[in-house]
């Protein structure tokens, strides 16, 4: 069977953290390949508004681009409507039933998997995979197999606060995502900062 990573968010933006994340987990379980996948309306957080879903899909496509092994999933944002992770593994396990999929979540994720919608039955249609975040516990009753990775302190939530602050976003995410942030005006981005 083809093992395939998935890795679902919001992205809102995509950043260093994310790509590291997915990089380390394909490597370490010689993944086929790491499908991102940007959820229409998450389940578990508010989306901000300033940026649209076209807009978050958009910022995943330039931050892989280049990197053969990682792809977007549009699953999710084509079906739209609340996106529940068990709904999107059943349809998508109907549709290609060679594909053993890998669902790759964050420290803050583990924490929390016992409210996922459907959780018992989730875990009998993926394979948890799990990466420690700073401040997570990293603990669940369920069966979730972790991966080293570095870890590192970065969130969608302090990119788009530097961004209002007007603060240099350099080696936070990709040179493409930023220029793209930019040009749309993004998070309250209204001026180019790179460096001093």
């Amino acid at each position: 069977m083809k093992k395939v990573g998935l890795f679902g968010g919001t992205f809102n933006p995509v950043h260093i953290g994310h790509l590291i994340m997915a990089n380390e987990v394909y490597a370490a379980l010689d993944l086929a390949e790491v499908r991102f996948m940007p959820n229409a309306t998450a389940p578990h957080k508010e989306t901000s508004a300033s940026a649209t879903n076209e807009q978050r899909l958009q910022m995943v496509e330039l931050a892989i681009e280049g990197i053969s092994y990682f792809k977007v999933e549009r699953f999710e944002m084509e079906r739209g409507g609340v996106s529940y992770t068990y709904d999107t593994m059943k349809a998508m396990r109907e549709h290609e039933p060679d594909v053993e999929f890998y669902f790759i979540i964050g420290g803050d994720m583990i924490d929390s998997l016992h409210t996922w919608y459907r959780i018992d039955e989730l875990m009998e249609l993926v394979h948890f995979v799990g990466v420690k975040r700073p401040g997570s516990k990293a603990k669940t009753s369920y069966n979730v197999q972790m991966v080293e990775a570095p870890e590192i302190n970065l969130s969608s939530t302090f990119i788009r606060k530097r961004l209002q602050q007007t603060g240099p976003l350099q080696f936070l995410l990709p040179l493409t995502v930023e220029s793209y942030i930019r040009k749309e005006g993004l998070y309250g981005a209204t001026k180019i900062t790179r460096g001093h």
